[in-house]
């Protein structure tokens, strides 16, 4: 973002193109027999799975893993928004939280949040969203205290959710971290942001995902931070269908498509604006260098700026 041209700084970020990562923390799955296969598949699945773990497993795994960067490569590519689906491992008796996509990571969320942590302390101008969502077996307890380690990972760092939230406005108070959390608990905390909606088409073909956003940009976007995913879904029949293939190779050989319609989409305050893309494998093709291109919709005058970004 301190690379982004100085007529950006004053957009809200709810108007610019921003990179991000779906299912972001897969890149770590547990792949040992520890790790159950997580409670949100089919019972079938899990029966499956149960009995049946060694012909099972490497069939989840294929279509469970969205990203092989690891969260610091994938910041370090240009993701600026991370997709974060929080779990408690079932019979679990610590209060440990992991990420999950079929089956649970073996890095806690803990430990990710604090890398994030250390890469923002080197870039000291760049901003990241973070979307807590789709929890997974977490009571009260669970939630105040991921809550507190949010708020103790990233202390001043937090942007409240009554911020003015431009880049310029943004690194004159140093907040660089907006976090969107997925729950009633969200009203008790200055500094976390409602849910950010999220464009999921549920779809295993690109020209069914493009069709299905064409008709939901003509009903108009959300007011604030909202997500497209170009994330394809694939069912049980494109599965079976398809037994020597993974997702990667589904996602790979969509993206040429795909990143054709994002060319073609712009940011801002239209109706038909785009703001978050959200994709899979995101280090691995041409995804972010082309979401980011469409910011240069606002790029009109190429003057001066004024350069003063405060401390």
């Amino acid at each position: 973002m301190d690379h982004l041209p100085c007529a950006l700084w004053d957009v809200p970020l709810r108007n610019l193109a921003l990179p991000g990562s779906h299912n972001a923390i897969t890149y770590c799955l547990d792949k040992s027999d520890r790790s159950p296969v997580d409670l949100t598949q089919p019972d079938l699945l899990q029966k499956l799975d149960k009995y049946m773990k060694p012909l099972i497993r490497p069939f989840v795994y294929k279509w469970a893993v969205t990203q092989e960067a690891t969260v610091k490569e994938q910041l370090d590519c240009g993701v600026r928004y991370l997709d974060l689906r929080i779990a408690h491992r079932p019979n679990d008796t610590s209060t440990d939280l992991y990420f999950y996509h079929g089956v649970y990571t073996t890095l806690t969320v803990e430990t990710v949040l604090q890398e994030i942590r250390s890469w923002l302390d080197i870039h000291s101008r760049e901003v990241v969203l973070l979307s807590f969502s789709h929890f997974l077996d977490l009571n009260q307890d669970l939630h105040t205290g991921l809550i507190s380690t949010i708020r103790t990972i990233f202390t001043a760092r937090l942007c409240p959710a009554t911020e003015v939230v431009t880049l310029r406005n943004l690194w004159s108070l140093g907040y660089q971290v907006i976090v969107s959390y997925e729950h009633s608990m969200v009203s008790l905390y200055s500094d976390l942001w409602p849910h950010i909606p999220y464009w999921w088409a549920n779809k295993c073909k690109a020209e069914a995902l493009i069709q299905e956003f064409e008709h939901r940009k003509q009903h108009g976007r959300p007011g604030g931070f909202f997500v497209t995913g170009i994330n394809l879904t694939e069912d049980l029949q494109y599965i079976c269908s398809h037994p020597t293939e993974s997702l990667k190779d589904l996602v790979m050989s969509t993206y040429p498509a795909l990143l054709s319609w994002v060319r073609g989409q712009s940011p801002g305050s239209d109706s038909r604006s785009l703001n978050i893309i959200a994709g899979d494998f995101v280090s691995e093709s041409h995804f972010v260098p082309t979401v980011i291109a469409l910011n240069q919709h606002f790029v009109h005058y190429t003057g001066p700026c004024d350069v003063s970004r405060g401390n």
